[in-house]
Parts: C-alpha cells; sequence; structure tokens
C-alpha cells in the first residue's frame, strides 16, 4: 500500500501540509482536489522520489511500477507509436534481450523470451499503442507520423498514451483532461474505470472524478484528508463539517467573549482572582477553531452589454472550412440574447471551425453570416492566452482598455478574479496557465459583450473558478456558445445542444447524459467500411437520409414528453408566481397591525396552500424532466 506517516512539507517558508497520516490500498482510485498551491503536485513529486518531506515518511512497495505523465517532450523524429510503446518499458526491455540474444543465436535464451513477450502480451502491444492513439483522438495514420509533427496540445495526449502504455501499479494522472475534448475525457473514463492498478487523480472536473474516483483526498489548510466517497459524496460531508464547524466557532467565540469580560471585570478582585486566572489558562489552552472559508475566491459577474439587439447574429445556409475544404456546409442558425448553447461532436468534426466562423475570424465559403449592427463579440480560445503581453501587469491589461477608469475601480474588479493586492500589479510572464485563462475571462468580460463564444474555457481553471464562471453566466443577458469537455459547465450553462457531425450542425434532441451513448452508436459506426456487409459510408447519401429518419423518428418519441415538460415548466413558473406576490404581501409591515388580523390570517391561509402548490408542482416538474431524460438515453 501507499502510505503517509505524519508527513510535513514546506516550500520555502511556506507550509503546504502537516502531519498528513493516511494509507491508500492497491486497486483504490482516488481524486486528489484543493486549492492551486496546496501541494498536490508536490505530493506527487514526493511519492516519485523527486522531493523529500521535511518530517514523517512516505512509504511504498518497492517492486510498484510508477507510470506518471511527463510535462514537457522535445520534438524528435521518432513515430508516435513507438514513443507510446516506449511507456511500457517491461516490453522495450524484452525487445532489447531478444534482439541480443537473437544477435548472439542463442536458441534457448530466445525461446525463453518469446515466452516472457507472450505471456505480457507483448504480440498485441501494438494494438494497445493503436488502441490509445484512437481513444484519445489521434486520426488513422497519425501512429507512423513524428512526434515532432504534433503542436504542443497533441504532444501532451502523446504523453498522457505513453503513461497509460505502461503496466503500472500506481498512476500518477495530474490534470489529465487539460488538454482534451469531450469524447476524449469519455474515453479516458472509461479506460480508468477498467485500470486495475492504484489510481492518484489531480482533477477540477467534477464528472470526471465523480466516474473514476471511490475516495477524495482533499488538501485545505495544510491538512491532508482522505474520504470515503466520490467527489460528490465529498461535497457533502465537508458541506456539513463545515456547517458544524461555523457553528462551533461562533459559540467559541461567545465563550471566549465571555471569559475575557468576566476576566477583565474580575482580575483585580482577590475574592475572584482564582477564577479569572483560571479562565485565563483555559483560553491558553483553548485551540481556535478556524472560521469555516465556504465562500469561493472568485467573485464577479457579466457586465450588461450597451446593446443587445435581436438577433445578435444569423448563418444562412453557411459553410466553413480551410482553403477549398468544407468542414461544416449548409448551416442555419440564430442566436438570440439568452440564448445558452453547447457544441457537441466527436473529435475533428468542426466544432472550433463553427466557433471560429461566429467569432470572424473565418469568413463563410458559402451562404452569408450577417452579424447585428450592435453585435460585441467576447471570444475566448486557447490562442487568446498568447496574446497577453508578458511585461505587463493585470492592472496595465485593463488600464489599455479603460484609461478613464480609476485603479482603485480597476483594482476591485481584477480582485474578484484572484488578483489581489501585489498580485494585480506583477508581470504576467510568470502566471500559471490557470491564472493568465482568469486574466483573459476577466478582459473578455469587462469589454461588456453581447455574444460569448467560450472554446474550452475552462482548462487550468481549478473548482471555485470554475464554480464563479458557471454562476456568472447564470445572470448573463446576452447569447453564449460554449464548447467544453466540462459537463458540469455545460449541463448548468447550457438549455440548448447542437451536435456538428459529418458536415452537418444539427440540434441533438437527447440530454447531454445519452451523449456518451451517441458516441458509442458513432464509433460503432464509423468502424464499418463499404463492401464489409456493414451499412453504407456514414458519410454517403443514403446514410444521411437514414440518419434524418432516425433523428426525426427520436423526435417524434420524444415530443409528449418535451410537451409534459413545458406543462410543468409553466404550471410551476405561475404557482413560484403566486407564491413570490403573497411573500411581497406578507413583508408589508402593516398588516401585523392589530386591525389586519383577518387579512393576515387569509394571507397566511393562502400561503400555507401555494406552498404545496408549489412542492407539487417541483415534484411533477421533476418526474417530467426525469422521464424525458430516461426516453432520450434509451432511444435507439
Amino acid at each position: 500500500m501507499l502510505q503517509f506517516d505524519n508527513v510535513s512539507l514546506r516550500r520555502g517558508p511556506h507550509l503546504l501540509f502537516a502531519r498528513a497520516t493516511f494509507q491508500i490500498h492497491p486497486g483504490q482510485k482516488v481524486g486528489l482536489t484543493g486549492a492551486n498551491g496546496t501541494g498536490k503536485s508536490s505530493l506527487f513529486a514526493m511519492i516519485l522520489g523527486r522531493l523529500g518531506s521535511d518530517s514523517g515518511e512516505v512509504r511504498r512497495p518497492a517492486g510498484w511500477q510508477i507510470a506518471h505523465v511527463a510535462q514537457e517532450m522535445p520534438a524528435s523524429a521518432q513515430p508516435a507509436i513507438e514513443f507510446v510503446l516506449d511507456g511500457d518499458t517491461g516490453l522495450r526491455r524484452l525487445q532489447r534481450d531478444l534482439a541480443d540474444a537473437e544477435a548472439a543465436g542463442d536458441g534457448e535464451r530466445i525461446a525463453h523470451l518469446h515466452a516472457e513477450l507472450e505471456h505480457v502480451g507483448g504480440y498485441q502491444a501494438n494494438s494497445r499503442a493503436a488502441s490509445l492513439l484512437s481513444g484519445l483522438g489521434f486520426a488513422p495514420g497519425d501512429e507512423t507520423r513524428p512526434v515532432g509533427d504534433f503542436s504542443g496540445g497533441w504532444r501532451m495526449r502523446l504523453n498522457l498514451a505513453q503513461a497509460l502504455m505502461c503496466r503500472s501499479d500506481l498512476l500518477l494522472l495530474d490534470e489529465p483532461t487539460n488538454h482534451l475534448d469531450l469524447d476524449a475525457v469519455i474515453w479516458l473514463e472509461a479506460w480508468l474505470r477498467q485500470y486495475r492498478g492504484t489510481l492518484l487523480l489531480i482533477s477540477h472536473d467534477r464528472d470526471f472524478l465523480d466516474s473514476v474516483c471511490g475516495q477524495i483526498l482533499h488538501i485545505e489548510h495544510h491538512r491532508a484528508t482522505l474520504y470515503s466517497g466520490n467527489y460528490s459524496a465529498f461535497e457533502r460531508v465537508r458541506a456539513e463539517q463545515l456547517a458544524n464547524q461555523q457553528a462551533a466557532f461562533q459559540k467559541q467565540q461567545r465563550e471566549i467573549a465571555h471569559m475575557h469580560a468576566f476576566v477583565e471585570r474580575f482580575r483585580a478582585k482577590a475574592t475572584k482572582a482564582r477564577q479569572a486566572q483560571s479562565r485565563i489558562k483555559a483560553l491558553e489552552r483553548m485551540e481556535l477553531i478556524a472560521p469555516a472559508h465556504v465562500d469561493s475566491p472568485f467573485r464577479f459577474a457579466f457586465r450588461e452589454p450597451a446593446k443587445n439587439p435581436h438577433p445578435l447574429l444569423t448563418l444562412d445556409h453557411c459553410a466553413a472550412g480551410y482553403a477549398d475544404t468544407r468542414v461544416i456546409d449548409g448551416v442555419r442558425l440564430v442566436f438570440n440574447p439568452g440564448d445558452r448553447v453547447g457544441l457537441l461532436g466527436p473529435n475533428g468534426a468542426g466544432k472550433s471551425t463553427l466557433i471560429k466562423l461566429l467569432a470572424g475570424e473565418l469568413a463563410p465559403l458559402a451562404g452569408e453570416c450577417s452579424p447585428a449592427k450592435h453585435l460585441a463579440i467576447g471570444y475566448f480560445a486557447q490562442h487568446q492566452l498568447e496574446q497577453l503581453h508578458p511585461a505587463h501587469s493585470p492592472l496595465e491589461h485593463l488600464q489599455q482598455l479603460d484609461p478613464q477608469a480609476s485603479e482603485q475601480a480597476l483594482r476591485d474588479y481584477l480582485g474578484g478574479f484572484g488578483f489581489v493586492g501585489d498580485k494585480a500589479l506583477e508581470a504576467v510572464a510568470p502566471f500559471s496557465g490557470g491564472e493568465k485563462s482568469r486574466l483573459v475571462l476577466a478582459l473578455l468580460i469587462y469589454r461588456r459583450p453581447n455574444l460569448l463564444l467560450l472554446d474550452e474555457p475552462t482548462n487550468h481553471l481549478d473548482l471555485e473558478m470554475r464554480q464563479a464562471l458557471a454562476t456568472a453566466l447564470q445572470d448573463f443577458a446576452g447569447a453564449m456558445v460554449l464548447v467544453s469537455h466540462d459537463r458540469h459547465l455545460l449541463r448548468v450553462s447550457c438549455d440548448r445542444l447542437l451536435l456538428v457531425h459529418g458536415g452537418r450542425v444539427d440540434e441533438f434532441g437527447d440530454a447531454l447524459d445519452a451523449y456518451p451513448a451517441w458516441l458509442t452508436r458513432h464509433g460503432a459506426q464509423a468502424a464499418r467500411r463499404p463492401g464489409a456487409g456493414g451499412d453504407e459510408p456514414r458519410d454517403s447519401a443514403d446514410a444521411r437520409k437514414a440518419r434524418k429518419r432516425d433523428e426525426a423518428e427520436r423526435r417524434r418519441q420524444l415530443q409528449p414528453l418535451k410537451k409534459a415538460v413545458e406543462r410543468a415548466e409553466a404550471r410551476l413558473e405561475r404557482l413560484q408566481a403566486e407564491q413570490q406576490a403573497l411573500e411581497d404581501e406578507l413583508a408589508d409591515g402593516a398588516l401585523y397591525e392589530a386591525g389586519n388580523k383577518e387579512r393576515l390570517a387569509e394571507l397566511l391561509r393562502r400561503k400555507a396552500g401555494i406552498d404545496r402548490d408549489v412542492e407539487d408542482g417541483e415534484l411533477e416538474w421533476l418526474r417530467a424532466v426525469d422521464a424525458l431524460e430516461t426516453a432520450g438515453a434509451a432511444a435507439p
């Protein structure tokens, strides 16, 4: 097992965690969480033996094979699949030994080595490596391309594939989803659930942690605590602990105040001096309970757009792509204020192409893209981080946008994004990826856009910032289009899903939770080839007609359930409006005067009735939504 025994760790003068004591047993899958800078990556370095503890001991079985993802990879001419195969060091050792034995003509040694290769699955190694590359989004033929041909994000995927290739006892993954799209995240989830070794996973993705992990190791206030259950279970337990902690803290503060008052009152009186001294000692011995810091350090809201035209942007039979290659075609979309659109689709299907078309970075190859006169686009993409001025501070970036604003107002604004105190004055160059992403979001929001285009905005953001972004999006007055591998953000921010697939952009009629099943079906269809006894090619005219028929039939089956949800929503909104009106009346102080007793009694009676109706309405709505989502997930 992996065991931490009273371990403390400092980085320079800063204490990361102290007296950490926990055990992780073979086969357990543990999510490692905590704010940035609390010591998660340092804990990995200790396990790898790259960092020593200040006190205590870290123990693990001597024979354990540990796999982890390298953070950097130099460009090389080595084929991608050979790079991935290097992750299985035992396989590579056997292959070298076999080559030496063949060169020496040692027949007996050759036979033994072939048996060992068979035992470790060496003859299936290329197939395993190709499967890993495919699952992580690489296209057929990519396995033979030199590593140096791939961009930085794709090289990180190669590093991940190499780590997964290792037949490890312990797998350490630090934010593995940062460079993945949703399809690859779903595939990685399934792979990790089947992984038989011990897993330690640093992630800020709630759904990913929930799906993979059975324990959560949380670092907070210089303590590392191991919780049973997935991340949602941890959140519930921690919320209860914080509530109890806050209550205990408040009670303790009352006791301390009472003791101090007693001491100050009776310190000089001889008859009470002994009691006063005992209370002083009690105060000294008492371990102060830290206040519960339940609030996120990030607080911001989207500024009201200066103009909010209707519609904001219209696409009419648009095609987009690169040179003469059309990635998407025949796109017809209208975006109005209040739209919340999430884009789904396989890797390479054209989600980013559509976003760039909407942003005006790509001109349509056909059709018309008609922006409103007062359209103000806020576009977030990973390349936006590169447009920050390395030598400028967050405050200077903001002053360039609004030279007339006061420095204090701008610093107050930046504080909501975590740039507090001197951090707002530091040069951007050494900032982490998360800090740069936060700054780009801050600059984007300050411009008061009415159309938000967010392409993987949560890369490098921690859980608190992701939640702050999701909360802020709830009140955004404009329209939003979101591409994200964070299903929690998609779920809480989007009320409409579009599927980019086969060169088309269509409504995704099912719930988000049905998307993995769609991917599975799509993968099975894509694997079929003409002449192999399967369907027609997936992009043939007949295949498109069949797909349209299936989608139309699915919409027809789901239509009654959708109408039931709409009826339940309308009823619930009406009841909630009545409830709010009654609450407003009951808030009138004059109602509680002696002459208004009958009126008050009548309003209280009606309020009790409407409360019951609202509760029934909520239950009816939940049942209708559940029926729709269940039917959507099961639909062919």
